[in-house]
């Protein structure tokens, strides 16, 4: 009788499956179309005009620049007179004009230069 009582609960329990999966999905929610992003603004600190000194200013010339624009004519003579490293392009090879903005360092990495020309802006 015991054997009975386990092949009934077995039964029930393989019509609750069964109905468990013939049931229908809800349809997925649709989603709402992707937003546009709104242009960003630049930071009024990045955009002041700052004087270069008279060191920077023979790379990246005497006008008061922004310092985005700076480090734009900066990486422009680093390309065109190929002072990046040809093995470790991180670092960067002074030169004549380079050398008293890098505190006369041979080589910076990319990473200090930016810290050494802010302190050659006003």
């Amino acid at each position: 009788m015991a054997t009975a009582k386990k092949k009934s609960s077995a039964k029930k329990s393989s019509s609750k499956s069964a109905k468990k999966t013939t049931a229908k999905k809800a349809p997925a929610k649709k989603k709402a179309p992707a937003k546009k992003k709104a242009k960003r603004t630049p930071s009024a600190a990045f955009m002041k005009p700052m004087t270069p000194s008279a060191q920077l200013g023979t790379v990246v010339g005497t006008a008061p620049l922004p310092r985005t624009e700076v480090t734009k004519k900066l990486w422009a003579y680093i390309k065109r007179k190929g002072l990046q490293d040809s093995k470790n392009r991180r670092m960067i090879n002074a030169d004549d004009n380079l050398k008293p903005v890098f505190g006369g360092a041979k080589q910076v990495s990319m990473f200090e230069m930016t810290r050494l020309v802010n302190k050659h802006l006003k």
